[in-house]
């Protein structure tokens, strides 16, 4: 590739950069031309281009890369270290390659209006209207998890694969998206990761491969905690790309799935995002709270703890971190932290919709 074309590629990253965050301030252009325009038809399509692979194709890309990379580094590193500059320029242009395919294949969604707004909810709430509702979702989950067991101390185990989990996710969502023609999802792509080890030690459930709009589950997770992930990243695929409206849109096609063990999955996932908040403002009332669990639910809970616990180590902050800034680059002020932020959506949300 000649030099100035190399040069101008890189140069082009500063234009893209002030593009993108100049639409960021006009959500009405995004949504209307981006998220309901192009994007549908970008995701139709490498959906249809992917979805059928029983594999992930992503991650299998993403392996290659990252080989070729380091192949790259090593077979050329002494005309790296005499040229320097032409490596950094070299960098800076696969940068701007990156950024570019990016937004355009998936990435301009984090600009787009609040989900807020489209169930016409406010996304706050006060501590007492946060305490009605966790009364409320403590009384729904013990139900069920009673329903399910027989036995309040005992936890519930999903009887389904992974696949019928998939499977029953994607039924969620063609019920859900008769009230709400904006969660409509066809041409399904939704695969257990390949990397799932690596995910599972940086602390990760899945994630959405936005360069072939896969979506990827991790499959080591505890299962009952499968089914709301799942659908989760399908709310990625769906448009959505703010992780607080991503849990919410998990949670709401999970918790409205005909399936006992589905609505489970949802009350404990949306009950353990509603108490952590509370522990982190109100430790006493925590306490006070927690009590009223079922122990049967609370031994979902230790397992999912003792499951991540069992892979922790020193490098899981960092990952962490990297993605946490990585969200605040696009538009995610709150960084990592914006998961939960689901709390409000549920509260308001719940408001206008008892449970």
């Amino acid at each position: 590739m000649d030099n100035k074309l190399r040069n101008g590629i890189a140069l082009s990253l500063i234009p893209q950069i002030i593009l993108v965050k100049w639409l960021g301030s006009y959500t009405e252009i995004v949504e209307n031309h981006y998220s309901r325009g192009v994007y549908p038809i970008i995701a139709k399509f490498f959906r249809a281009l992917f979805g059928w692979v029983p594999f992930s194709v992503g991650d299998v890309v993403y392996a290659l890369l990252i080989v070729l990379a380091v192949r790259y580094v090593f077979t050329r590193r002494r005309r790296i270290r005499k040229h320097p500059k032409v490596f950094l320029r070299n960098m800076i242009m696969v940068l701007s390659v990156a950024y570019f395919t990016f937004h355009l294949l998936w990435g301009l969604n984090y600009y787009r209006k609040p989900i807020a707004e489209k169930f016409d909810i406010s996304d706050t709430n006060t501590e007492a209207e946060l305490v009605q509702f966790v009364e409320e979702l403590i009384t729904k989950t013990n139900t069920v998890q009673f329903q399910i067991t027989s036995d309040s101390t005992k936890s519930v185990e999903i009887p389904y694969s992974k696949k019928e989990i998939f499977k029953k996710t994607l039924q969620g969502y063609q019920g859900i998206s008769t009230t709400y023609p904006f969660l409509r999802y066809e041409t399904p792509s939704i695969k257990k990761s390949i990397f799932s080890v690596p995910l599972t030690y940086a602390g990760y459930g899945g994630y959405l491969n936005p360069f072939t709009n896969e979506a990827q589950v991790n499959g080591r997770i505890p299962k009952f905690r499968y089914p709301v992930v799942s659908a989760h990243e399908i709310g990625h695929q769906t448009g959505y790309s703010a992780e607080n409206e991503t849990n919410f849109i998990g949670y709401l096609v999970t918790a409205n799935n005909p399936d006992i063990y589905f609505k489970y999955s949802a009350y404990a996932y949306a009950l353990s995002y509603c108490l952590s908040d509370i522990k982190r403002k109100n430790e006493p009332l925590f306490d006070t709270l927690i009590v009223k669990l079922n122990k049967g639910v609370l031994a979902n809970y230790q397992e999912l703890n003792d499951f991540w616990a069992a892979y922790e180590n020193p490098f899981e902050p960092i990952f962490k971190s990297i993605f946490s800034s990585f969200l605040k680059i696009n538009n995610q002020s709150d960084g990592i932290k914006s998961y939960s932020r689901i709390v409000s959506l549920l509260v308001a949300y719940h408001k206008k919709h008892p449970l």
